[in-house]
């Protein structure tokens, strides 16, 4: 009896194990937006105010250690790219995003997600990858990823400047990335 009681939590596990770096493949299809929710409130930045939508009410600590809140990026698109920092194809991906960071910087948010590991690794990988002129937030416990339903690394989540998931999951190498920001920027 007890191994059928813990078959399935074993189950659970060893599948998200198994996602490694993350499919091969690109869902290309959109994201559910019923997590979070695209309610919206409204706050100060600047001098003015902006609608900071559900999506957005998070905050977190920077791999720097530095406070972040989401709704800073209230206003813009946003890429969110969930990494690892063991994860290879989550390396593959890091030029192409610092990249499409550099491109569409005042356009277009670009924010790492990471987590799976400690803290000091991912000062490490930003360090090594060169992706250091965006931030990247220490998802140590698993907040963020929850919050958009990310179940592997190596995955971007794009909202659109209202805060609607308008894609989600693999892009590898980050081929895609660019030419789905500039379609938002547009």
């Amino acid at each position: 009896m007890r191994t059928r009681t813990l078959l399935p939590a074993v189950l659970t596990v060893a599948s998200l194990t198994l996602v490694g770096c993350g499919g091969d493949g690109d869902s290309g299809a959109p994201a559910s937006t019923s997590s979070p929710s695209s309610a919206k409130a409204t706050a100060s930045e600047g001098g003015g105010s902006a609608e900071v939508p559900e999506a957005l009410r998070f905050t977190g600590t920077t791999v720097d250690g530095k406070p972040f809140d989401g709704a800073s990026l209230a206003g813009r698109p946003t890429v969110l790219w969930f990494w690892a920092p063991w994860c290879p194809k989550c390396r593959a991906q890091a030029a192409e995003t610092a990249k499409v960071a550099e491109e569409y910087a005042g356009k277009a948010n670009v924010v790492g997600v990471a987590g799976l590991d400690g803290n000091d690794a991912m000062r490490d990988f930003v360090d090594q990858t060169g992706t250091g002129s965006f931030p990247h937030l220490s998802d140590e416990d698993g907040t963020v990823w929850k919050r958009f339903e990310v179940t592997e690394q190596s995955r971007y989540v794009i909202l659109d400047k209202d805060g609607e998931t308008v894609y989600e999951g693999v892009l590898p190498g980050g081929e895609g990335l660019s030419g789905k920001v500039a379609g938002l920027t547009g």
